[in-house]
């Protein structure tokens, strides 16, 4: 259901920044930032700093690696708005042809074997959470991803099944693929904070 007040923003100072951002960007804002905006309650700084730290903050992953692991928990969760803007940020630090190749089946992508078995691990947490067999993270570590990275990327799906879902409820429109690519530059430099 798309919000008449995430669209416009619900005061005079709301849009009146989104329309400078949306100059600045050369775009329309992406719905997830109106959305802060919005309801700073519900998504704002709260929300924003365990993104921003599970996302930009130390890990063995790098940051390409955490936004492809965002954009397949979009992709298990349907959410094409959070698939086209975590795929258009772990691009800038990746080859195309391999996002595009774990979004489509990481089971065959050209990706580490830690990766792998660790995207397998988060598919189960993502989809069948109650499910979770302990031999799934051994198996990620049997492949060579550490505990501290099953941690990391365990928090990553955290994160955005809660932000997948509302993407969803509140229909995000989808931006073109120069939009996402524009955005991704600008989530890059300013983080999810």
């Amino acid at each position: 259901m798309r919000l008449p007040e995430v669209e416009r923003g619900d005061s005079f100072r709301t849009r009146a920044l989104i329309r400078v951002i949306s100059a600045a960007l050369g775009a329309r804002l992406p719905d997830a930032a109106r959305v802060a905006f919005y309801h700073k309650g519900f998504v704002g700084p709260a929300l924003g700093a365990w993104t921003h730290e599970v996302m930009r903050g130390p890990s063995e992953w790098s940051v390409s690696e955490r936004e492809l692991m965002a954009a397949m928990v979009a992709n298990w969760n349907t959410c094409p708005f959070c698939i086209g803007a975590h795929r258009a940020i772990a691009v800038r630090g990746m080859d195309p042809a391999v996002a595009d190749a774990c979004l489509a089946d990481y089971h065959t992508a050209p990706i580490s074997a830690p990766l792998r078995a660790t995207l397998s691990f988060l598919e189960t947490v993502t989809r069948n959470p109650a499910g979770l067999p302990s031999e799934k993270a051994a198996a990620a570590m049997a492949a060579g991803a550490t505990r501290q990275q099953l941690e990391d990327a365990a928090a990553v799906a955290a994160v955005f099944n809660i932000i997948t879902r509302y993407a969803n409820a509140l229909d995000f429109a989808i931006p073109t693929e120069a939009e996402f690519d524009k955005a991704a530059g600008m989530m890059l430099k300013r983080g999810y904070a």
